[in-house]
């Protein structure tokens, strides 16, 4: 049997037994099939049944709830969102981008609230989000965020701190400014994932676990199709994330991209006291060592660096989960970030994927012609926002009245990814030559005049 727990941390850690939920064992008809027990596939169960408690919904997943990006994320459940306030603005007008922050506000603050109500320990901790500059020349980018959310009439959630403030909030080295969102809380996402499932169960949802999905089709029969067996239903959800990219017809969808994170032991209090982060913010910043960093609940630190890389033809492995030089590259990041860690130990490290698509525009549709709705693509900004798609496809499905619907992202996909190997030359030569042109910008102490070849072929 697999042993689970060593896929993260959080996995490890969830206080939960493991053991895989029975598969599917022939085939079974149902009102709503949802493919992956994954935030996206959970939250969707969980508020369909919450407006329908005589829908039959099942998920059937490949490995069990919570195995991929759910149980493997660095725990920022936040509003962020992949696609800036002022590129919405100019595509889709001033209402929907408007809507979309403050739609991202209410997920936060939803997961918190479903997590208090069905008595899910995932050690949420509200403290908001917290991106700091370390080196002058990444100021302006505080400022242009916030201008953003200026925009917008949003501006009451954010504050600019100059380096005092900021030390004195989280003891940052080198911190010279910072940008707080009060709209961001820290969780321990495989407790969330493993409860929410519990919480479907209860509703009456089931889940089928270690049922490969090997295809989908749509109307006049929606259905998954299995190794063990086909899943009929009246409507089809496509809740994969980056293991979508895997699955026939969402190929040039979705890509996977790597994430890795390291995690140290629990600090002492002299040294919490050094770095002082009461509020349990998340946090996160720019440059060579940029990461997202987040203070567990059991008085740990874990970063994950921005560095992964895309795998040839999308193939997802459990090779891909481990790459030793990411390791050692976090571990040297958690010390650059916070001197006093010098000398601690790291327990954990760990790697997963994530989804990206071409446009960076998150998705979230159904399309009753066929009877298949989807949501995934949320590059990275996944744990709040998979929240939001649940909301959204339960209005969609259900066909509820609702200001969710006309939201952005629940138009179709206009933008595919490159077949291969342009895809692949494409991305990883994006990858490589933005840590080239931070390393220079890092020596040179300041920012290009013009964009760089990879920016170009990044806003294609």
């Amino acid at each position: 049997m697999t042993d689970y727990r060593r896929y993260s941390f959080w996995l490890d850690t969830c206080d939960d037994d493991l053991t895989p939920r029975p598969p599917l064992d022939g085939d079974i008809d149902v009102d709503v099939a949802i493919l992956g027990a994954g935030f996206t596939g959970l939250w969707t169960a969980y508020y369909l049944l919450k407006r329908d408690p005589s829908l039959r919904v099942a998920i059937v997943e490949k490995e069990i709830a919570g195995f991929g990006a759910s149980g493997r994320n660095g725990g920022w459940c936040f509003a962020g969102f992949p696609v800036s306030p002022l590129t919405l603005l100019r595509d889709h007008g001033y209402d929907a981008a408007r809507l979309t922050s403050l739609e991202m506000y209410r997920s936060v603050d939803e997961v918190g609230r479903v997590a208090r109500e069905e008595g899910i320990d995932a050690h949420y901790a509200k403290g908001g989000e917290l991106e700091v500059a370390r080196a002058d020349y990444d100021l302006p980018k505080l400022q242009k965020m916030y201008d953003e959310f200026r925009a917008i009439g949003l501006e009451d959630h954010y504050r600019l701190l100059d380096a005092q403030e900021t030390v004195e909030r989280i003891n940052v080295a080198q911190a010279v400014g910072s940008f707080h969102n009060r709209e961001g809380a820290a969780i321990q996402p495989a407790r969330l994932a493993r409860g929410l499932a519990r919480a479907v169960e209860r509703l009456g949802g089931t889940i089928h676990e270690q049922t490969p999905v090997t295809r989908f089709t749509g109307k006049p029969s929606p259905s998954l199709v299995t190794e063990r067996g086909t899943v009929r239903a009246g409507t089809v959800v496509l809740a994969g994330e980056a293991y979508l990219s895997a699955l026939p017809g969402m190929e040039r969808e979705i890509i996977p991209m790597t994430s890795h994170i390291v995690v140290t032991e629990p600090l002492p209090e002299e040294i919490w006291d050094q770095i002082r982060w009461h509020d349990r913010d998340v946090l996160g910043g720019w440059g060579v060592t940029g990461a997202y960093i987040q203070r567990t609940a059991d008085g740990r630190i874990a970063l994950g660096p921005y560095q992964g890389n895309y795998p040839w033809q999308s193939r997802i492995s459990d090779a891909l989960d481990r790459d030793e030089a990411i390791f050692a590259h976090a571990r040297r990041s958690a010390v650059a970030w916070f001197p006093m860690l010098r000398g601690t130990r790291f327990t954990h490290a760990w790697g997963g994927v994530f989804g990206i698509p071409r446009d960076r525009m998150p998705r979230m549709t159904f399309d009753p012609r066929t009877g298949i709705a989807a949501a995934y693509g949320y590059t990275g900004d996944g744990v709040a926002t998979t929240n939001l798609s649940g909301r959204v496809l339960t209005d969609l499905i259900t066909e509820t009245d609702s200001p969710l619907r006309a939201l952005p992202m629940t138009k179709p996909n206009p933008s595919r990814w490159e077949p291969e190997p342009l895809r692949w030359l494409g991305v990883t030569f994006v990858r490589k030559d933005r840590q080239r042109v931070l390393r220079k910008i890092e020596r040179q102490g300041e920012y290009p005049e013009k964009p760089t070849l990879s920016q170009r072929l990044y806003d294609y």
